[in-house]
């Protein structure tokens, strides 16, 4: 896996943008942060529900674990990008991104 494939489908969903956040990248809905990317750690990050945490971090917790602070509790959860297979994180951003999606947006994602 590489941040040019992360990249493509964060920018595939729909009204998604990307713009720095500090001394990373992030991706946004209506302005709403749902995914940033360390490259210097091989790492991104992305803002899940509590369950889906806990869910996602059942597959490997060296390779997905939630933030180790208050910002984990929140539901953001940092991802080792050379540990999971591409399809996880097509997942993992796809909920993140309906995690903070408005509505209308995050039903239309889900019915198409």
């Amino acid at each position: 896996m590489n941040f040019g494939t992360l990249r493509n489908i964060a920018l595939a969903l729909p009204e998604t943008t990307e713009s720095p956040h500090f001394d990373k990248t992030s991706f946004r809905v209506k302005g709403k942060i749902f995914l940033t990317i360390d490259i210097p750690k091989n790492q991104f990050c992305v803002k899940l529900s509590p369950k889906e945490q806990d869910l996602f971090c059942l597959f490997d917790k060296a390779a997905i674990f939630p933030v180790p602070n208050k910002w984990g509790k929140q539901g953001w959860t940092l991802v080792e990008i050379q540990k999971i297979p591409e399809e996880m994180m097509r997942d993992l951003i796809t909920a993140a991104y309906l995690t903070v999606a408005p509505k209308k947006l995050a039903e239309s994602l889900q019915k198409s």
